[in-house]
């Protein structure tokens, strides 16, 4: 009962096209942006609330939106569902201890085949995983219009296609630690695999 094979989150290489353990992933401080992003809440025209992100493009994937059991700010809207922008699914909108009130708005998108966090969020909600960036970091069918494209591009024509559609609220600069693959300096893709592991 030691060794078991499961689908995890992995760092992959799309350039070494290989998984990665945490210690071959180096972290370096960028130049970012967060991304301020309205979600329409369902049934109640007009209102929304704000996802602050530094990965737009992995928004294809959301399956939840979320804020922390004690943030009072948002708690009317506990049991209620917003609408991914551009994609137009409903997602839950659920509370987990996980979430950092004091992060952005304090209302995170949960992408949890794209982000560690996000999927330890979505195993505990029992969230559906959505790959929306594949292996050779571009955008796979399950991204709709934005399929092929490689997921800096998918970035660009997303966040236009936001600022089109009234949906981009603000942007600002952020410092932000980026992880890099130790061989070749790409950044790392957080992606869901079928793994061997050995409980220890």
């Amino acid at each position: 009962g030691l060794i078991y094979r499961g689908k995890r989150l992995i760092n992959w290489c799309p350039r070494c096209l290989t998984a990665l353990s945490d210690l071959e992933v180096k972290h370096e401080s960028r130049d970012a942006k967060l991304y301020h992003i309205k979600y329409p809440l369902k049934g109640l025209p007009g209102q929304y609330v704000t996802v602050a992100t530094t990965r737009p493009e992995t928004m294809l994937g959301d399956t939840a939106g979320a804020i922390h059991p004690d943030d009072k700010r948002y708690s009317q809207y506990v049991g209620a569902s917003v609408i991914l922008p551009l994609v137009g699914r409903e997602l839950p909108f659920i509370q987990d201890s996980v979430v950092d009130p004091k992060f952005g708005t304090g209302v995170v998108k949960v992408t949890p085949a794209h982000d560690p966090a996000d999927f330890e969020m979505g195993t505990r909600h029992n969230l559906a995983q959505i790959s929306v960036i594949g292996e050779d970091a571009r955008i796979t069918s399950d991204g709709g219009a934005y399929q092929g494209q490689d997921r800096m591009v998918a970035r660009k024509n997303i966040l236009a296609d936001l600022e089109a559609q009234g949906y981009l609220e603000k942007t600002e600069p952020l410092l932000h630690s980026v992880g890099e693959c130790q061989r070749c300096s790409t950044v790392v893709e957080p992606l869901l695999s079928e793994q061997w592991f050995v409980r220890i």
